[in-house]
């Protein structure tokens, strides 16, 4: 966290790879991300709003089929599409 509270991009990143290495559950990310994109109110960076808003809503069901509305490897990619965002 930083110095007003708000998780750093390290952090956010960090979420993302225990979510998809399977260490977080996609439940406990979603209520993570949730506190900050539905109760802070707080101004983010472009590239952390971004991420956030990934991982909020991340356990939304597929529908009748099972699974999720975003599979592991969509997962997968947004977290490539993080770290070759930050590496800009």
């Amino acid at each position: 966290m930083d110095a007003s509270g708000q998780p750093t991009l390290d952090e956010i990143e960090d979420r993302f790879a225990a979510l998809a290495a399977g260490r977080l559950s996609r439940d406990e990310a979603d209520r993570w991300a949730a506190r900050w994109v539905v109760e802070d109110g707080t101004a983010w960076d472009d590239l952390s709003w971004w991420a956030l808003n990934c991982l909020y809503g991340i356990d939304v069901p597929a529908g009748e089929s099972g699974g999720y509305l975003h599979d592991d490897e969509q997962v997968r990619g947004w977290l490539a599409e993080l770290r070759k965002r930050r590496a800009r």
